[in-house]
């Protein structure tokens, strides 16, 4: 008995230790659940994610060189955007849909606010060909980027190889954006036992427990499936959501379920941006839910809550925001002429 513990011992200390020596980069908090992404099929290397992060903030990647990923994903708003409710592409074109935060990118199962996605590493095509948004081409970036001395360069550093293609420009992009962890709000202090909630924190975090977790799980606050939250269509904008994709009548209105982390950061809310303020969210569950028919069951009657668990309710969402991640600057814009400074 006493050999084989010490070889299960043994045999665990290798598996942990080829864990943490094969992907350094990614920052796992410790109360997270196991990352969804496959690292060993693009694991995490720090020029790599450099590379990615310039493509990232490069209008290079637009048709006319006007759009970033950044343009709509903002280091300031966790990623989201705040200006519009709708994101905004070439020749101010307008979407239809608001642009989501990115962050925990590891452990989202789907992309996009309709899951038309269900891999990180082809997602960036979405925007790079869409007329809306980008409006170019995976061919046209590459070429592009081909004509470029210091992205040539910097490609043969991360691949041995200066070839640039469509396969190790969506990885590089991956790499940046999977090193965009939100750990660090009250909430995980709290988890952690470095800080405490506050009275009016404690009681908002047992009526979320209550009636919001069963959508918003934590740790991360999503469980990033496609549902029906009770939203009316609006006419204007005519998105039925996943049915879009699917063309299945029960997918009608649904939606992926965003995290609750960051909220002060990413408004407007829903996928179209039609709320301004936690308020007003709260209120549509509390008040306002339409009677869609793919709603899911557990919203089927409004959530009952008083004006004070209202104000209790927020006091907790806004205990997930995590400035220092917003703030972080290795997040952020960096030219990409090689030994540039910050």
């Amino acid at each position: 008995m006493q050999k084989f513990l010490v070889i299960f011992i043994c045999a665990f200390l290798m598996l942990s230790f080829d864990y943490i020596a094969s992907y350094p980069l990614f920052d796992q908090p410790p109360h997270f659940p196991k990352p969804i992404y496959n690292f060993n099929k693009n694991p995490l290397d720090s020029a790599a994610i450099e590379l990615g992060r310039a493509l990232f903030y490069d209008p290079i990647l637009s048709r006319d060189n006007s759009i970033s990923c950044a343009s709509c994903h903002s280091p300031f708003n966790a990623f989201a955007h705040t200006d519009h409710d709708l994101s905004h592409g070439i020749f101010d074109s307008i979407g239809t849909r608001n642009a989501p935060a990115l962050f925990n990118l590891a452990w989202h199962k789907l992309f996009m606010w309709d899951g038309a996605i269900n891999h990180l590493d082809v997602q960036a095509l979405a925007p790079i060909t869409s007329h809306k948004e980008m409006g170019s081409s995976i061919k046209e970036v590459i070429e592009k980027l081909n004509a470029s001395k210091e992205y040539k360069s910097r490609f043969n550093q991360v691949f041995k190889d200066p070839k640039i293609t469509s396969s190790r420009i969506l990885k590089a992009l991956s790499q940046f954006q999977l090193t965009l962890i939100s750990a660090g709000s009250k909430y995980d202090l709290v988890v952690s036992g470095k800080d405490q909630f506050t009275h009016q924190e404690k009681n908002g975090y047992e009526l979320f427990l209550k009636n919001c977790n069963s959508c918003h799980q934590e740790p991360l606050f999503s469980n990033y499936t496609i549902q029906d939250n009770g939203l009316p269509l609006d006419s204007t904008l005519n998105d039925l959501g996943r049915f879009n994709i699917s063309q299945v009548e029960s997918d009608k209105m649904k939606f992926k379920v965003p995290s609750l982390r960051n909220l002060s950061y990413t408004y407007p809310y829903m996928h179209d941006g039609r709320f301004r303020s936690l308020k007003e969210v709260i209120n549509h569950y509390t008040e306002r839910l339409y009677k869609t028919p793919n709603k899911s069951p557990i919203q089927d009657n409004p959530i009952k809550l008083n004006s004070n668990e209202k104000v209790d309710l927020i006091a907790f969402l806004l205990t997930l925001n995590d400035p220092n991640f917003v703030f972080d600057k290795k997040h952020q814009f960096k030219k990409i002429s090689m030994g540039a400074k910050e």
